[in-house]
Parts: structure tokens; C-alpha cells; sequence
């Protein structure tokens, strides 16, 4: 099935595959660079809106948010709850749970935004259309591929982590893991507002700050204000379950929105009890019976280039190329991002889109933004290789209040941790961030104690 509006073709013509926000971003950005592009979808638009789970939180920041402006594209900053900070809770292992670091990061000059992807999708898929783009519905694979390669100029695969994923090889010297590292349950729910009096225990600006909570031997969880694509406002929970912990065997169970949610707030009775009421007053969405998932994600840094039966030339996009655990937030906005310079890149080229071409792309994404979008990943999944490293951070963050901002935009620029590799780069970090002596600074933390508990409950009572 095809659809399409009449339009002025341009002189190159390019194909997608895949509409996701990744993909139909490119669509709409190639378009407007003046190809004449095809986007290619194994669903119907409906079915792309309405029968599917959304991938993730989809949490973006400051960085992509310009990304998105350059293509004269929504970046959702009007419309959905802006998040401002990020609030952070660390309990350690073992049945005491001790609970050791507290702290709250200010996002210092951008926002964060969460928008169902879903929504963004189908918005830039309806305007992509009503532009006079080319929409096909159909399955593509490695064999049709090839034809849709030899007809276009620049051809692009933005299918995800299935689909025609194994046309690019895995780049074995950026992929640390060889299998995933969490097994995830999301969830979004009604019921709860997003003003200061919500969360206020974990921050003076209440809804308005996200929350991420580590149980060392568990997993992490994180609750954040959310834009539905029907109803609107509303809150999203992402939890990662560590291998053979309890989190894992309850994740497990999921099998509906309903079940994720009882299994979510029995979570927070057992492990997580300073955040429990307003956890209690959520409700799952029965309007989207889709609004749950549950997985687990391989971090993967593939090739950039594949090549069809033919030989034709293809490039890898979003997260057919670099597959990153949700953990850190990386996997959307880098898809983006190299979404934005893919076709400020082809604009301006006047020769072929060739495997060089496309190489050369991908090698400077890489450079500008997966490696080290890779790596923040590696260190809030507590890789022990990062273990001095992140011990320091954290630390720093509880006694800090500017390291702890600068922790937390790492999520949104995760640029400058690239630079650092040993614990001796964290200290002179540290320094450079807080202008005081690092270690002087680090001899300064204790443990948290005792996190604040919410009386939110108590606070629905008075209102």
C-alpha cells in the first residue's frame, strides 16, 4: 500500500526504512533538503499510533532539542512536562539496604522533555505526508532491499535492534557486552500531578525533577513526568533489573499494563519505601493497553555501512547502529542527533552516496557523540571498570551541588566523559568542576543516613 501527495520531485532521491521518530525525522529532514524520499514501514500509520508499546521514556535534553530545531521540527518543550533536574537516591546491597547517597542535580541551562514516541512518530509521519513524501507500507527485506537501494541515491536503515539489523556487522572494538546487562519493565500511569507538592521529600521543585533510585544488588528505577499520546500528562517508570535479583523475577511476571503496575508499586513497598505514596496513587492507563514493556537491550555499536546482494552502499541509523541500554538516557537522543548531521551532511553534498560517504558520516558521529554516549552508559550501569570512577562522582555529587548538576548533564552531553579513564582524571574533574580540591572536597562525604520519606499522602489530606 502507498500513499502519496504530488510534489516537485527533487534531483536525489532517498529511502528509509523504519518509521520511528528516528526514521520519519530523517524522512522530514531529507525532504526538506530537497530529495525526493521514500519511507518505508512494515505498519500502517494507525497501527504505528495505536498497536504498538512506545520504545521507551524517550528523555531528551538540551543538545537534541537544538537538533530537532535545526530541522524546523517541534521539540515538544511547549507541550510536555519540562524536566529540570534530576534527583538521585543510591541504597547498598543485602537486606539492611543502607541508604548512602542523596543529592539533587539542576539541569544548568536546557530541560529535559519526555515524549511518547509514538506521538512524535505519527505527528512528523502526518506532516512528512501532507509535504508530499512518499509513505510505503510493506515488510522490507535484505532481498527487497536491494532493489529499494539501487533506485535511490542515499538509503538508510532505521529499523532498530530486529529487522535488518544483521546487514551491519558488529563492531567487536566499541562493544564491550556480549550480552544485556538489565532486564527492563516500563510503565506509564495516570493519577498523579506534577506540581511541587508531588516528590517534594526528594526536591524543592517537587514533579518538576525526575527521580533515579539505585538498589546496589537490585537494579535501578526511574519515575519522570511524561506526554502521553492520549492522555496527555502523565508519569512514566523504567526499572532495571540486575541479572538473578529479585527485580528480575518480578519484572518477569508482567504480562499487561495492570500486572506492571502491581508489580511496580509492590517494588516500592519492599525496596523503595521513601517514594511508596505517591507510587500508591497511580493508576495504570486503561486507555492504552499498550502503555507497558518489558525487555532487555544488548548496549551494540555496529558498523555504520552495510552493503546489500548487489553491493549497493547503506547506512545504519538510530538503533540499527548504536544500540545503547536506556539507562542513560542515550538511545533517542543519539538517534537524533545523527538523525540532524545526516542531513546537514547530505544537503550540502553534490556526489554520491556511497559507502565512503556514508562511512566517513558515521565515523564522525562516533567521534562526536556514540562513543562517549557509550560510555556514560557504562558508568550508570555501574561497570566495574568504572567503579573508582563512579565511587567518586557520586560521592562528589552528594557534598556538591554544582558537581552534582554537572554529574547529571552528562545525560544530556555526555561529551566530557570521553576524557576520562582513570580515577586520577575523576579527582581532576572534580577540581575543574568545583573549583575546590577534590580530595579535600571527597573527605567531606557520609553516608546519607536516612532519605527523606514522602507524606504526600498526608499532604492530599489538607489540601
Amino acid at each position: 500500500m502507498t500513499s502519496t501527495t504530488s510534489s516537485t520531485p527533487g534531483t536525489r532521491s532517498a529511502a528509509i526504512v523504519g518509521a520511528g521518530q528516528t526514521g520519519v525525522t530523517a524522512a522530514l529532514g531529507l525532504l526538506d533538503a530537497g530529495f525526493d524520499v521514500t519511507l518505508y514501514s512494515e505498519r500502517d500509520q494507525r497501527a504505528l499510533r495505536d498497536d504498538v508499546p512506545a520504545t521507551g521514556t524517550a528523555l531528551e535534553f538540551g543538545e537534541v532539542q537544538q537538533a530537532e530545531s535545526a530541522l524546523g521540527l517541534d521539540s515538544y518543550t511547549g507541550r510536555a512536562p519540562r524536566h529540570t533536574g534530576l534527583s538521585v537516591r543510591i541504597a547498598g546491597p543485602g537486606p539492611e539496604r543502607p541508604e548512602l547517597i542523596s543529592f539533587d542535580g539542576t539541569f544548568d541551562g536546557y530541560v529535559g522533555v519526555a515524549v511518547d514516541t509514538r506521538l512524535k512518530a505519527d505527528e512528523r509521519l502526518t506532516e512528512f505526508r501532507r509535504r508530499g513524501g512518499n509513505f510505503v507500507v510493506e515488510a522490507v527485506t535484505p532481498e527487497t532491499l536491494d532493489g529499494i537501494a539501487a533506485q535511490h541515491d542515499l538509503t538508510l536503515v532505521a529499523t532498530g535492534k530486529a529487522g535488518l539489523v544483521d546487514l551491519f556487522g558488529v563492531d567487536s572494538a566499541r562493544t564491550v557486552y556480549d550480552e544485556p546487562q538489565r532486564r527492563l519493565l516500563a510503565l506509564t500511569v495516570g493519577g498523579l500531578g506534577a506540581g511541587r507538592e508531588v516528590f517534594a521529600h526528594r526536591s524543592p521543585a517537587g514533579g518538576a525533577h525526575s527521580l533515579f533510585s539505585i538498589v546496589a544488588d537490585q537494579g535501578e528505577a526511574w519515575w519522570g513526568p511524561y506526554l502521553h499520546k492520549d492522555v496527555g500528562w502523565t508519569w512514566a517508570f523504567i526499572g532495571w533489573a540486575r541479572p538473578g535479583s529479585d527485580w528480575e523475577q518480578r519484572f518477569a511476571a508482567a504480562d499487561s499494563a495492570e500486572s506492571a503496575h502491581r508489580i511496580v508499586q509492590q517494588l516500592y513497598r519492599d525496596y523503595l519505601e521513601w517514594d511508596l505514596p505517591e507510587v500508591l496513587a497511580t493508576r495504570h492507563l486503561s486507555e492504552d493497553p499498550h502503555s507497558w514493556l518489558k525487555g532487555a537491550v544488548r548496549p551494540v555499536v555496529r558498523e555504520g555501512v552495510g552493503f546489500t546482494a548487489s553491493g549497493h552502499a547503506v547506512g545504519a541509523l538510530g538503533d540499527t547502529a548504536v544500540a545503547h541500554d536506556p539507562v542513560a538516557g542515550q538511545g533517542a537522543q543519539g538517534g537524533l542527533v545523527q538523525a540532524q548531521r545526516l542531513v546537514a551532511a547530505a544537503a550540502v553534498h553534490d556526489g554520491p552516496f556511497d559507502a565512503a560517504w556514508l562511512g566517513a558520516r558515521y565515523a564522525e558521529f562516533l567521534a562526536y557523540r556514540a562513543e562517549a554516549a557509550a560510555k556514560v552508559t557504562r558508568l550508570f550501569l555501574s561497570d566495574p571498570e568504572f567503579g573508582e570512577i563512579g565511587n567518586a562522582f557520586f560521592a562528589a555529587a552528594a557534598v556538591h551541588p554544582k558537581f552534582a548538576s554537572a554529574l547529571v548533564g552528562l545525560l544530556h552531553r555526555p561529551q566530557p566523559f570521553a576524557e576520562i579513564e582513570s580515577a586520577d582524571d575523576a579527582v581532576a574533574y572534580i577540581s575543574r568542576i568545583t573549583g575546590e580540591d577534590a580530595g579535600e572536597l571527597l573527605a567531606k562525604f557520609a553516608p546519607a543516613g536516612r532519605f527523606a520519606r514522602s507524606e504526600y499522602q498526608a499532604e492530599l489530606a489538607s489540601a
